[in-house]
């Protein structure tokens, strides 16, 4: 009986010192509340699962960025259009982009301020079971881009060049370059425009290979940052610091390889190591300012 007394009265005790429902519900909107300051107070920076992107996530692995100098978060976006939505409502400060799409983004009155440029490529990669040989097979086939990018602006290239009347090829705008992958390896499109890595395990599934950007003297990938960001000095300390860390990791990847990084790029673009082992020797620059013809030619054909 005294010991049943005693249970109880532990019971009542522990239930009195814990914490009601709307104590619990006001702590955690309190704790909600801190995280998002904390967040609204970093610099984000949007990146795809994408090969120029693996400074950045280099970065993020060995916590190059002391975040008692500068707190800068990467934010997993799935296509470039979603990282332009994202920066154009304030979500992000930066981002990995593409050139097209960032002088569309400026003629659309978003401010941009280039601070590197990366070597994003991309391949025109047809189905093996389309049996295309060449560009002029590309009548009456669909491609998988993106409107009003470096992608349209390659199909563009590769239907000119071949002769072949545009409204007889069929461009479906398909924006993430995962989902381009896993149609052109589960036969739902006749050609796709990929980065690399996902370049290299279409390759690698045998579809061929009948355009590459590397081949047309392009350099179009770059990173941006708004200019609200760039004006900003509280901003413009996280900006150097990320920047003094995205040229170590230019640095070390130039040094060691992609090879080097096989666990990283497995962890954020999903692709194994056969895939990796076969990926093109890639040069990875310093920060700095894109080649004034690349942006030129970005908006030659944005006109």
């Amino acid at each position: 009986m005294r010991k049943a007394f005693v249970i109880l009265l532990s019971a009542i005790l522990l239930t009195g010192c814990g914490q009601s429902y709307e104590e619990a519900r006001e702590q955690s909107a309190r704790e909600q509340a801190l995280l998002r300051k904390k967040d609204s107070l970093a610099l984000k920076i949007g990146v795809l699962p994408t090969i120029d992107c693996l400074p950045m996530f280099i970065i993020k692995e060995r916590a190059w960025i002391d975040t008692t100098r500068a707190d800068v978060r990467f934010k997993d976006i799935e296509s470039h259009i979603a990282a332009d939505d994202a920066l154009r409502k304030g979500k992000l400060e930066g981002m990995v982009t593409e050139l097209v799409r960032a002088e569309r983004l400026k003629r659309q009155g978003v401010d941009l301020t280039y601070v590197a440029a990366t070597p994003l490529s991309w391949q025109f990669i047809t189905n093996k079971k389309a049996r295309i040989k060449d560009l002029k097979g590309l009548t009456d086939k669909m491609i998988a881009m993106t409107r009003f990018s470096a992608t349209a602006m390659l199909a563009d290239m590769a239907v000119d060049s071949s002769k072949v009347k545009s409204e007889y090829v069929f461009r479906v705008q398909v924006n993430n370059p995962q989902i381009r992958l896993s149609m052109i390896i589960n036969n739902e499109m006749d050609a796709v425009l990929l980065p690399e890595p996902q370049a290299t395990v279409a390759r690698l599934a045998g579809n061929p290979v009948i355009m590459d950007s590397r081949n047309k003297d392009m350099r179009m990938g770059a990173i941006a940052f708004s200019d609200k960001a760039m004006n900003d000095n509280r901003r413009k300390v996280q900006i150097d610091e990320f920047i003094k860390a995205y040229n170590r990791a230019c640095d070390s990847i130039n040094h060691y390889g992609l090879t080097g990084y096989v666990s990283i790029i497995n962890k954020y673009m999903k692709v194994d190591e056969q895939a990796i082992k076969s990926l093109p020797k890639i040069k990875f620059d310093h920060a700095g300012h894109p080649r004034e013809k690349d942006i030129a030619r970005a908006n030659s054909w944005l006109r």
